[in-house]
């Protein structure tokens, strides 16, 4: 794939146009204290995974609406007992669930404690998964696929449940007592790069602990924009959809805006490295950076959203590669990130 978005000088300088609704916050709110009304109920049942260096828990619990979320918890066995670790939280790309029990523990491996989200409704694609989405939108008029699952209101928008999961995940991380609550870090590639851009913004304020956000190529940043000129899944979805249903752009377009990480991002606190790629043909460029430039703008780390109060954030930008970014050569730079802000 060519180069084909804007130049790096471009992106440097490049802004989303969009504008949050008038009541997202108030939308956000609602939705945050409305899942936090409901026990959390997380549960970690140890299990087998083959392992001689790695502890794994089978973990189940309440995510939007109450529906059981699973994910794994990875834990160093050499770990001393009573001992708390950093946790690293991830969130999985699209159509991926959490995998088998042994599949990713790199985190762990590294001497984090590390918990991996399932996401529901996937795990249809790459990665297996085991949380279904009971969701009664989950089998409206939509695209194949996700991304206008729900879209005919922003309280039935499938990534509404994801985001509320993504939040409660945190909180059942931290509840593991091998797990230092005070420092839980986010991340994710792809759609889970979004998540975790997304986890960062609605935990701020609402959530003590969260410490730093890595988002590796993040998906669900500047929908407008992206709709308009990626050419590769699942941007698409939403553009075949459209195309069938023509008069539903501007309607489509008003939920979405709820849901986009170019607004959620600007609450965060947290120091982030994100990552883009300039071939990248299903995450643009121009949609990560209109992300990066955003985040922590609008935090209460920036009052009025002075520059001067944004928190730390770096962007790694790998010019010859599309989707895939950085990989192994990005997870050093991630593996540094957190090397420094955890000291």
């Amino acid at each position: 794939m060519p180069l084909f978005d804007l130049s790096l000088e471009q992106l440097r300088d490049y802004t989303s146009s969009v504008v949050p609704p008038a009541d997202f916050d108030a939308f956000w709110d609602r939705t945050i204290t409305e899942a936090r009304a409901l026990p959390l109920d997380a549960v970690f049942e140890p299990v087998d995974n083959y392992l001689a260096v790695i502890d794994t828990f089978d973990v189940s619990y309440a995510g939007f609406g109450g529906d059981r979320i699973k994910g794994w918890l990875h834990l160093p066995s050499h770990r001393q007992p009573g001992q708390q670790l950093p946790v690293v939280v991830e969130y999985i790309g699209y159509s991926g669930g959490r995998g088998l029990v042994n599949q990713n523990t790199k985190w762990a491996q590294a001497g984090y404690a590390h918990f991996i989200m399932d996401t529901r409704g996937q795990g249809y694609g790459g990665v297996s998964g085991d949380t279904p989405d009971p969701h009664p939108s989950a089998g409206g008029n939509n695209y194949a696929g996700l991304m206008t699952r729900g879209a005919d209101h922003q309280d039935n928008y499938y990534f509404r449940r994801v985001y509320v999961d993504a939040f409660r995940a945190v909180e059942a991380a931290q509840s593991h007592p091998a797990v230092d609550p005070s420092k839980v870090v986010l991340t994710g590639v792809s759609q889970g790069g979004g998540i975790t851009v997304a986890a960062a913004g609605l935990t701020a304020g609402r959530l003590d602990g969260v410490i730093a956000a890595l988002p590796d190529v993040p998906f669900l940043q500047d929908f407008p924009r992206a709709i308009d000129i990626t050419p590769r899944g699942p941007y698409p979805e939403i553009a075949g959809f459209l195309g069938r249903h023509r008069e539903k752009y501007e309607p489509t377009l008003a939920v979405l805006n709820y849901f986009d990480g170019v607004h959620l991002g600007r609450a965060a606190t947290v120091p982030a490295l994100f990552s883009a790629a300039q071939m990248d043909d299903i995450c643009p460029p121009s949609t990560v950076f209109a992300s990066y430039n955003s985040y922590g703008t609008g935090s209460s780390a920036a009052p009025g959203g002075a520059p001067e109060g944004v928190p730390v954030k770096d962007i790694e930008v790998y010019r010859f590669n599309n989707h895939e970014g950085g990989q192994e050569h990005h997870w050093i730079k991630q593996l540094q990130f957190l090397r420094k802000h955890l000291s």
